[in-house]
């Protein structure tokens, strides 16, 4: 986040690169930076002949020379864009030649989405030499919840821990996604609000008592009731809750378990470092450790193992509903 405010900072006080190369497997941030040069480098006026947005899969590494090559019309500066030039990975270091020597009065920005350049390439070499390269990380999914608090933070919004969750469990890590469902809360929710998991189920359309992160809670404090109501509630309504992603969280989830039971030190703080977790949900694994010992989570896993080979259609004939309930009555018993 620094690196983006300093990149933003610096447009804004002239000190403008002549390429810039966003690559990364987090279309988010790339997103951002390449919205906030097309809107800030040029004058209205200025961006009908001088600014130009081209597309990785209908142009050729030579276009783009070509037009970075030219002067701006009635400006200081023009702005070429190339969005999707991962689609250029195979001739990108025909790049190169220009990035050694590039015109002073263009500003080219390639947006390299979902993968990175390699950096042993002529033109990464290069780029990074005369201009700048941001490297877009996906977050973790323990990372996420502490993102979107603080892009609520930033708007004036607090969230509680369980709200932030429910939107990791639905959503992944897509910051994307997860960022127009944030939008769509700002938009309906006055400032100050703390939004909570009533908000997310009301606006957003998550159920707040059947998802993926209750399923977990039930399972660790054994609550046989709970688990038979959410997974009856799951074979309702199969396109919001597919098999695969409930027994990959609850493989993530005794993943966490099985540490949690290697720790020496059960602190509150040293667990929530350990297992990626916010200290708020500590009191869960401490409940399910007791339900759950390490030889028992052990065992655990390689049912998951099974019931995920299953889920694909592997040796079983059986129903999404009926593999995930096999599999939850041979975890709690």
């Amino acid at each position: 986040m620094n690196e983006i405010n300093e990149i933003v900072s610096d447009i804004k006080s002239g000190r403008v690169k002549p390429i810039y190369l966003l690559t990364g497997e987090e279309p988010y941030y790339i997103d951002k930076i390449s919205d906030f040069i097309q809107e800030n480098i040029l004058q209205e006026e200025e961006k009908e002949f001088n600014q130009t947005v081209m597309y990785g899969r209908d142009v050729e590494v030579e276009d783009i020379v070509g037009a970075a090559k030219r002067f701006p019309m009635m400006a200081e500066k023009q702005v070429i864009i190339i969005k999707e030039a991962q689609y250029l990975s195979r001739t990108i270091d025909k790049l190169a030649a220009y990035a050694k020597n590039p015109q002073p009065s263009t500003v080219l920005v390639l947006n390299y989405k979902y993968n990175k350049i390699d950096k042993r390439k002529a033109v990464f070499k290069a780029i990074r030499s005369s201009g700048l390269v941001y490297e877009s990380k996906r977050l973790y999914e323990n990372q996420v919840s502490d993102w979107i608090r603080r892009v609520l933070g930033g708007k004036n919004y607090q969230v509680e821990p369980k709200a932030a969750q429910m939107l990791v469990e639905f959503l992944g890590t897509d910051l994307s996604k997860i960022n127009n469902e944030l939008q769509k809360l700002i938009t309906i929710l006055p400032p100050q609000t703390i939004i909570t998991p009533q908000h997310i189920e009301d606006n957003i359309g998550i159920s707040k008592d059947y998802n993926n992160f209750e399923l977990r809670k039930a399972v660790g404090e054994k609550q046989v009731l709970k688990v038979n109501q959410i997974i009856q509630y799951f074979a309702q309504n199969p396109k919001g809750n597919p098999l695969v992603m409930t027994i990959s969280l609850l493989n993530s989830y005794f993943t966490q378990l099985l540490i949690y039971h290697g720790l020496q030190n059960k602190s509150r703080d040293h667990v929530a470092k350990a297992l990626g977790i916010r200290s708020f949900f500590v009191v869960d694994y401490i409940t399910a450790a007791k339900n759950y010992p390490m030889r028992k989570v052990a065992q655990i896993i390689s049912l998951l193992r099974d019931a995920d080979v299953k889920s694909k259609g592997v040796g079983a004939n059986q129903s999404n509903r009926d593999i995930l309930k096999e599999l939850l009555f041979k975890i709690m018993h």
